[in-house]
């Protein structure tokens, strides 16, 4: 008779899809709480800051699935608007949503059901970073039309100010959410894909 206990496996807490509502509760509110710490690690830029946000909703979609990517981007959005300071610069409140950042924050559930769905189609690196690259794309589309309604007025320059200019810094973030999602993903084959 084995006197050793069951050996218990990361991979059968990392499986977000098939876990309970507490664990999945506990999942979305974890990558709630990543968006907001990346939030706050800011490069000063005008209009709109330099900040690894992103990074972590292309990794919810990725790790949590469409739905749970989504809900935990609505999540940290409805934080914000209801005063936790989880928004760039320690900001809270509806103003975010209108203010020059609001069309990227808006963007946010849907660039994670985006690539939560993509993801979940194929396998392997170079499909992953097609899937978050869409998921950026989304993001600086929402972000660029709402700057150019809203603030600028002028498409060439809100395009300039409000999509081409994180087109190096968000390179570096796709690569690092691809390779983190990939590394993941070979180790744990429940998540979800």
């Amino acid at each position: 008779m084995n006197s050793n206990p069951p050996r218990i496996s990361l991979t059968m807490y990392f499986s977000v899809a098939d876990q309970g509502i507490g664990t999945q509760t506990l999942w979305i509110t974890f990558f709630a709480a990543l968006t907001a710490i990346g939030a706050q690690i800011e490069i000063p830029n005008y209009p709109v800051p330099f900040t690894l946000q992103t990074m972590f909703v292309l990794l919810a979609g990725a790790l949590l699935g469409p739905r749970n990517g989504a809900l935990s981007q609505i999540l940290y959005l409805a934080a914000g608007i209801l005063g936790a300071p989880v928004f760039s610069g320690a900001g809270f409140g509806i103003v975010k949503l209108v203010g020059v950042t609001g069309g990227y924050l808006a963007s946010f559930p849907i660039a994670a059901a985006l690539v939560g769905y993509l993801v979940q189609r194929h396998e392997g690196l170079t499909w992953t970073l097609v899937s978050m690259g869409l998921g950026l794309i989304v993001i600086f589309s929402c972000g660029t039309l709402h700057l150019y309604t809203y603030h600028i007025h002028n498409f060439s320059a809100a395009f300039t100010s409000g999509f081409m200019i994180f087109s190096w810094w968000d390179i570096l973030k796709l690569g690092a959410a691809a390779m983190t999602y990939h590394e993941i993903a070979k180790r744990w084959p429940r998540v979800p894909r």
